[in-house]
């Protein structure tokens, strides 16, 4: 899809620099485009915030298996008191280094398995962003529906007064009966209803999307509606070149792939456990003995020592052989779910792929319904006015108007959250927003 993808700074403080967003309490009075909306999302969002911290703790895990490549040093110091003919002191200190000279790669296969597993958490906070970003695009669309049902509510009222204007005028006329009057009365009734309850719905989309952005329900915020000019043919993209872009950037097929590569690692060590490993060892010791008291008669002794160790475990009550095969059983685990996260992810972006294609046709048809039905709503005022027309027909025209308009609005911003479905579905909710090249 040339233009589908959404573009997104996942940066936090991109738009709002100066007001540090992370602490403002209300939200700012400026009419925000969707862009905005998300970045400031993701400067308050506890979800994300997280899940980078998850991140942030594996990249230190990752860091911390460097150890292993560098030697390891000890200091020891000691004193004691033995209580004899004269009170005796022995002062003693030590300092010993170690470092791994070959352990036929269980090191190395310890370091991989951090690093995957590093990968994986960098993949999982990915994942999260997007899923985020994603609901905040649904929000921000349910309100830009509901500020159009509200308009066309108005409009729908605006209509009806109309009716109901007209209706007393010719009934003073002696024109129609007294049951015009009571029908356009009921419309207009009706109409006042579907207001209040445009106008609540409105309200609730509206505390949903601030929620989400981690202000209280009761604020308010202004927001930019999306150009119209959109889903045309030019958006279609082959199905199978979805797939690949999927493969290659899907944030949990990526973390299932590195727990597998994780789960393979571990199943490495686990066997290397079982061979020898071989350090090169030195040390260095001072000792210190006084008798009848810390300045009388004082003897110092200093030594040291340098040599290669040679380890292997022999029999451990059958732990490394079962954590053994515990290991391989995981591995086997992480390629099976590798596969299902795989076979999840390729229907998801059928399905959403489907669902992009159905928008795009509905809003066509919805498109075509609202202006042949306002066009009727005209014609059959026009018809009431001069006696051609019932007020039963005007109100009929007006309530398929009503639904019309509805059914335009709902499905031009489905369009919009079927698109980004299908950006999410690929994990690719970062290049490019409002089918800008």
């Amino acid at each position: 899809m040339k233009k589908i993808w959404l573009v997104f700074t996942l940066i936090p403080y991109a738009c709002f620099a100066k007001d540090d967003c992370a602490t403002l309490k209300t939200v700012p009075e400026t009419t925000l485009t969707l862009q905005q909306v998300v970045n400031f999302g993701l400067c308050r969002n506890p979800q994300t915030a997280a899940a980078y911290a998850s991140y942030r703790s594996a990249h230190f895990t990752k860091n911390a298996a460097y150890s292993s490549y560098l030697p390891k040093v000890d200091a020891h110091i000691s004193t004691s008191r033995l209580h004899r003919v004269h009170d005796d002191w022995d002062y003693s200190g030590s300092l010993s280094a170690s470092y791994l000279i070959f352990d036929f790669g269980r090191r190395s296969s310890e370091f991989a398995t951090s690093l995957a597993t590093y990968r994986a958490a960098g993949f999982d906070y990915d994942e999260s962003v997007q899923n985020y970003v994603y609901s905040v695009i649904g929000a921000y669309y349910e309100l830009l529906n509901a500020n159009a049902n509200v308009e066309a509510a108005e409009m729908a009222l605006k209509v009806a007064k109309t009716a109901k204007d007209t209706a007393d005028k010719k009934f003073k006329a002696g024109a129609v009966a007294k049951a015009d009057v009571y029908k356009a009365e009921t419309t207009l009734a009706s109409a006042e209803l579907k207001l209040e309850r445009a106008k609540n719905n409105r309200e609730i989309t509206k505390g949903t999307l601030l929620t989400k952005l981690s202000f209280p329900a009761n604020q308010e915020i202004t927001i930019a509606d999306m150009p119209s000019s959109f889903g045309s043919d030019a958006e279609s993209e082959d199905i199978d070149k979805l797939i690949e872009v999927a493969r290659k950037k899907r944030p949990d097929l990526l973390k299932a792939s590195a727990n597998k590569d994780a789960a393979w690692n571990r199943r490495n060590t686990a066997f290397l456990k079982n061979l020898p490993s071989i350090s090169l060892t030195g040390s260095v010791d001072m000792r210190e003995k006084s008798v009848g008291g810390l300045f009388d008669d004082v003897s110092a002794r200093a030594g040291g020592s340098v040599g290669i160790s040679v380890s292997m475990p022999i029999f451990a009550g059958f732990q490394n052989m079962y954590n053994a095969r515990a290991a391989v059983a995981n591995y086997d685990s992480a390629v099976e779910s590798e596969r299902s996260v795989r076979n999840n992810a390729m229907m998801d972006v059928f399905t959403a792929y489907q669902n992009y294609k159905t928008a795009k046709t509905v809003l066509e048809q919805t498109d075509a319904l609202l202006k042949s039905a306002t066009e009727n709503e005209r014609v059959t005022s026009g018809m009431y006015k001069v006696g051609r027309s019932t007020m039963l027909d005007w109100q009929q025209a007006q309530s398929d108007l009503i639904d019309a308009r509805n059914q335009n609005n709902a499905a031009k911003y489905d369009l919009y959250v079927k698109r980004a479905a299908v950006a999410l579905a690929i994990g690719d909710i970062q290049t490019k927003i409002d089918g800008e090249e």
